[in-house]
This record gives C-alpha cells, sequence and structure tokens, in this order.
C-alpha cells in the first residue's frame, strides 16, 4: 500500500501547484472533478441523442390479430375465436 499513497501524494503535488493556496483542513473537487463530471455529462448526453435516434426507427404498430373464424364455439371460453380445448 505504500505505492498508492506515494503516487497518490505525487499526483497531487502536480495538481496542487494550479492552486495559489491550498487549505489542508478544506476538500474540493477541483479542476479533475469538474474534468471528469464533464466527460461524464458529454457521455449521458450522447448516449441520449443515440438512444433518441434510435427509439425513432422503432415501429411500434402492432399487427392485427386474425378474425376469428366463424366456426368456432365460443361458447366453452366466453373469449371470440378461443375453446377450451386449445
Amino acid at each position: 500500500m505504500p505505492d498508492m499513497s506515494a503516487s497518490a501524494s505525487l499526483a497531487m503535488t502536480h495538481l496542487v501547484t494550479l492552486a495559489k493556496e491550498v487549505d489542508e483542513d478544506k476538500v474540493t473537487p477541483g479542476v479533475l472533478g469538474f474534468i471528469v463530471f464533464a466527460v461524464m455529462a458529454l457521455a449521458v448526453w450522447g448516449l441520449m441523442k443515440s438512444m433518441n435516434r434510435h427509439m425513432g426507427r422503432v415501429d411500434f404498430k402492432e399487427a392485427p390479430e386474425p378474425a376469428a373464424a366463424p366456426g368456432k364455439d365460443t361458447a366453452e371460453t366466453g373469449i371470440p375465436g378461443k375453446t377450451s380445448q386449445g
């Protein structure tokens, strides 16, 4: 684990040079947090745009049900075209 803390502190020293004054007791997301948030927002925007385009291509019209044959017995089930046998 010492390698992780050393690399994290090294990364912080490079990022801290961008700030004029750093308060050790204050935690802020900083520039890196903004960049990550902006990239995620752009990714979500792109995915929503793609989804909208794909949903526009979908045909939601249902095929009409075949008409009930006039010779079928509907008294057993009460549903036109359906019998209790199948």
